[in-house]
């Protein structure tokens, strides 16, 4: 049967850019599965260009443990890679390519691993989760989470590979990422009292979103099982103006709220909005009636942090061998698995530090650690009464 090297090879050779349809890559899966008697089911988005691939084996009935990651990876546009990115190098042990850490490296090790889990009957089920669009917000992750929510043979226990030096992780903050749209009035800069400067008015929104991030730093807030200890607020794209001697009519800026698990993005979100419509509007109206500041959201997902003395983290800990459990500063699926009732932990290959990044890598010895856990589940999942 092929190694996790050699799968991993296969899925690097598949682009899946976020923006571009993973469908060939999950074509490869769901045949590799069949080869192994595994059926598969395909949850598609509404264009039919992208799916969710979900698979069970097992006995029938609720529980056992998923095993889940995503397909999509983020553009390699603009890098500065010495490699080709969509084909696997080798180099001192390490295997480039992108998507090698995040997460197709995880997803190798997962599909390797699955003649082991065959090799004995399994006394809890094994199911296998893989999705996409996971890099612009968790989007196509959704429909699966809804399907396992109310299915009957949910599974209890979730390991999302995401990578992580193979070190246990039980949490990380949630986000949420928004657009603000100002529209004021505008007019030759010579008359500026008689318009409504939408940059302006903008940048006053920017300035309270700096007061609130800074209350939200308060050190009676901080948590410090994360890094940053506090929930952040940062503002990341701003666009206005055509000339300087006109009054800008338009401005739009995108910020985001990463947040602590115990704390509530949408909260932030409406303390902006309740400044924006009674202290910034009554003035902007006064002068063009048409004055307007709309908010909308661009993604989100909320927060992670299971209980230590869960057994999920008791299983993650045994799988490890390690207890030393810790959190992520990047988000996963794993909030949206766990709000459906599945208790989710964080294991897999490869450091976020290369994610992303050109000449993106995940050593081999990272890939047979990840192997050695799958097989101590394996032996795990077979031993159950």
């Amino acid at each position: 049967m092929p190694t996790s090297r050699d799968l991993l090879a296969d899925l690097i050779a598949f682009d899946t850019t976020s923006r571009d349809s993973n469908l060939a890559l999950i074509d490869y899966v769901r045949r590799y599965l069949s080869d192994l008697g595994i059926d598969s089911q395909l949850l598609f988005n509404d264009e039919r260009s992208k799916a969710n691939l979900y698979a069970r084996l097992g006995p029938p009935g609720p529980g056992g443990v998923m095993l889940s990651g995503h397909s999509d990876v983020v553009p390699v546009d603009g890098q500065a890679w010495t490699v080709p990115a969509f084909t696997l190098s080798e180099r001192d042990g390490r295997l480039y390519g992108r998507g090698t850490a995040d997460m197709k490296g995880f997803i190798a090790c997962v599909l390797a691993s699955l003649p082991t889990f065959l090799q004995q009957p399994l006394r809890l089920p094994l199911h296998i989760a893989i999705s996409y669009d996971e890099e612009i917000g968790c989007l196509g992750v959704r429909s699966l989470v809804e399907q396992l929510r109310s299915s009957p043979e949910r599974p209890a226990i979730c390991l999302i590979g995401e990578p992580t030096e193979m070190r246990p992780v039980l949490g990380h903050k949630g986000k949420l990422a928004m657009r603000c749209e100002v529209h004021g009035a505008a007019c030759h800069s010579a008359y500026a009292p008689q318009g409504v400067n939408a940059i302006e008015y903008a940048a006053k929104l920017i300035g309270r979103l700096g007061e609130i991030g800074a209350q939200l730093a308060a050190p009676e807030r901080h948590d410090s099982r994360f890094d940053p200890p506090y929930s952040t607020v940062q503002t990341g794209v701003i666009s206005g103006g055509r000339a300087l001697n006109i009054v800008p009519g338009e401005c739009r800026f995108d910020f985001e709220m990463r947040v602590l698990p115990a704390d509530d993005p949408r909260q932030v979100a409406a303390e902006l909005q309740a400044y924006a419509e009674h202290e910034l509007l009554p003035r902007m109206r006064a002068v063009s009636a048409a004055s307007d500041i709309r908010f909308s959201e661009l993604s989100s997902y909320p927060g992670l942090l299971t209980d230590p003395a869960s057994d999920a983290a008791h299983l993650l800990a045994l799988l490890c061998e390690r207890e030393d459990f810790s959190t992520v500063a990047f988000g996963t699926e794993g909030g949206l698995f766990d709000a459906a009732g599945i208790a989710t932990v964080i294991c897999g290959p490869g450091s976020m530090e290369q994610g992303h990044k050109p000449d993106e890598f995940v050593t081999l010895e990272q890939l047979e650690r990840c192997d050695a856990l799958l097989a101590r589940l394996a032996g795990w999942v077979q031993q159950q009464h």
